[in-house]
């Protein structure tokens, strides 16, 4: 009975900022530039709804007789994007076999020469690179940097230099290209026999392995054209403990330490990066640090080499995934961040999913950003490879079995700038500049206030009630803070019709069908906590120790108790049937919201993630479970890796 009661006071307590903060939506604010950087903490918790996601290992390693040749610089519609030409122009009479021709050719990933013609040299007169190249594995990025050579190596010597990310989650991909890297040389091997401008010359490729954590390491002793010793310096890769990706400080100092080699030797220095996650020195994860993108391009270009990428999908409008790691002491699962996009400068989503940061690992249908601007700007290709990774968790079943339209997703395409071009571009639109206030301003990375708990609560009554006494007031903040997002949204809103960008106006729906469903579910948060404590349920399990809580498709109906509670301290002048047909008509309208985001933006992420949002519904309801107390003993007995 004590509890109950102490319960209502908070309760009505709660009530009361929840109503108050409510007033806040007609009133106009600033909002305040100034944010801190994010402070990244590696989280481990017991997820409570595993996907498992296999895929058979490509055993593939069948030598390609031909060459099927892509010119480089080509645009493909599924994959990263830019607001400048993708392929330079380059005069026709340049090339000697094609002088008698007079029509401009656009290549695309699907324009293929066939052996006839391996004979002719295509051109080396691009100046930025592919944005992306959909690959099914290492196999098929070996067998296209092969293409790719091949095509510099018929007009100049190549000095090829590849960059291995040190990560402990490289390994198996490590092992796997080791094992295929033969490909790339016995297919070189045999087109250089045929090609007329390549049998008769010798050494025309030279190779050295070099891998990066939080600095550079040489693995080869000097640049070489023997497959063991490639594979052996491969096989060496270390670990770097530091969990450090610092790409493009690896990359400035490849060029210093080969662009002089390559010079004196007249080579072309090309540079071939193999990495699943995103550089630490890339700053996406830090307002004020544009990262060493635009160092690591400027030396590229003055060296005149190409930067080709291996690596994943970036996480839509996300700098963050998880994987999934079993600690080898008590073989327990832990869920860790890493970094994995966004696949723009900076995020055009919502970092929060209405109750604290996301942990979900949408796909976005590009490359990270930095590495494909990288790639793009140094005439170098992006080769994204498959996403069925199985230690990445939270991909959402409905998204991943949706396959983005790749017509649908070209008008979508990640305007690759710089970013400090990207942020005076932005600045100079007030819809733009909105909608990027609000993912500022509701981003728990930078406001730890956003997030709330859902699980781990105390069985114990008195426990729990100061565990939700302190929920109560974080999701009463959120919800003023909410107010506010709402009324800027629709304070911009007649702007969207003038706004020339398909991707700013998929970015405004999701964000406003988002803020619309979160705060009618920050209310059922806190009903769903106050129930909780009034009822003074015990978990049937007598092994079970905490409570969490869970989506469970079904809004919570306050009782007569909480609504007079309600009525009485803030002057309410419906009734309660009335009350809750306002309640329900919240619910419609954020309902309504996501399916027109489906519906204007079929075939894209926003679309996946409109549904998936809405598929959550509204309510929560209290589940007891197990907490293995083992995992106290994380950062004590358990040393976590650094990915």
């Amino acid at each position: 009975m004590n509890r109950s009661t102490s319960f209502s006071a908070l309760g009505t307590s709660m009530v009361a900022h929840v109503i108050l903060l409510g007033g806040l939506t007609f009133i106009h604010f600033e909002l305040n530039d100034k944010l801190p950087d994010i402070v990244l903490e590696t989280v481990f918790d017991d997820e409570r709804q595993q996907e498992e996601f296999t895929k058979p290992l490509e055993t593939d390693t069948e030598i390609a007789e031909t060459q099927n040749f892509i010119a480089g610089g080509a645009v493909s519609t599924a994959v990263g994007g830019s607001g400048a030409p993708a392929v330079a122009q380059q005069k026709v009479e340049t090339s000697e076999s094609l002088q008698e021709v007079e029509f401009d050719v656009q290549a695309s990933v699907r324009d293929v020469v066939g052996e006839n013609m391996l004979g002719d040299d295509l051109g080396m007169g691009e100046v930025n690179g592919e944005v992306g190249a959909m690959v099914e594995g290492y196999g098929a990025a070996l067998s296209r940097m092969t293409q790719e050579l091949i095509r510099m190596m018929r007009s100049e010597k190549v000095m090829a230099v590849w960059l291995f990310d040190e990560s402990n989650s490289m390994k198996d991909d490590q092992a796997e290209i080791a094992q295929k890297f033969h490909k790339i040389y016995e297919e070189l091997g045999i087109q250089s026999r045929k090609d007329a401008s390549l049998k008769d010359r010798e050494e025309v490729l030279l190779t050295s392995i070099c891998s990066f954590g939080k600095s550079v390491r040489e693995l080869t002793k000097k640049s070489t054209t023997d497959v063991n010793e490639i594979r052996a310096a491969i096989d060496k890769i270390p670990v770097d403990e530091s969990g450090d990706e610092n790409m493009y400080g690896a990359i400035l100092e490849v060029i210093k330490e080969f662009g002089a080699k390559a010079r004196s030797q007249k080579r072309r220095l090309v540079i071939i990066v193999v990495s699943d996650e995103s550089p630490s020195d890339a700053g996406d994860t830090n307002l004020n640090d544009y990262g060493q993108i635009e160092q690591a391009i400027q030396a590229c270009e003055k060296a005149k080499a190409p930067v080709y990428c291996m690596g994943r999908e970036a996480i839509f409008g996300y700098p963050f995934a998880r994987i999934q790691w079993k600690d080898p002491v008590y073989q327990l699962n832990h869920w860790v961040w890493i970094n994995r996009g966004p696949e723009t400068a900076y995020p055009e989503a919502l970092q929060w999913d209405g109750l604290h940061a996301r942990h979900d690992s949408s796909p976005s249908g590009f490359g990270p950003y930095s590495q494909v601007r990288l790639c793009k700007e140094t005439g170098g290709v992006y080769f994204m490879l498959p996403g069925e990774e199985e230690n990445i968790v939270g991909k959402p079943a409905a998204i991943e079995a949706r396959k983005f339209q790749a017509l649908a997703m070209k008008e979508y395409e990640p305007l690759l700038l710089s970013r400090r071009d990207y942020e005076e571009q932005r600045a100079r639109s007030e819809f733009r500049t909105g909608v990027w206030e609000v993912i500022k301003n509701l981003n728990p990375h930078w406001d730890n206030k956003l997030n709330m708990r859902t699980w781990h609560f105390s069985v114990e009554a008195e426990d729990f009630q100061k565990e939700g006494g302190q929920e109560f007031e974080k999701a009463s903040y959120a919800m003023g803070q909410l107010n506010k997002a709402i009324a800027l949204m629709d304070k911009i809103r007649p702007l969207r019709a003038k706004e020339d960008s398909q991707r700013w106006r998929a970015a405004y729906d999701l964000i406003n069908s988002q803020c619309l469903a979160y705060r009618v579910r920050l209310f059922q948060y806190l009903l769903t906590l106050d129930d909780h404590a009034s009822s003074g349920r015990k978990p049937k399990d007598p092994k079970h120790n905490r409570w969490d809580i869970h989506y469970n498709g079904k809004h919570m109906v306050p009782s007569d108790e909480q609504f007079d509670r309600i009525k009485k301290g803030f002057k309410i002048k419906e009734s309660k049937s009335e009350y809750l047909a306002l309640l329900d008509s919240e619910m419609q309208k954020a309902d309504e919201a996501f399916d027109a985001v489906a519906k204007e933006h079929a075939g894209t992420p926003w679309a996946g993630r409109a549904m998936w949002d809405k598929s959550r519904r509204y309510g929560f309801r209290f589940d007891s479970t197990f907490w293995d107390p083992r995992y106290a003993e994380v950062g004590k007995r358990i040393k976590v890796p650094k990915f």
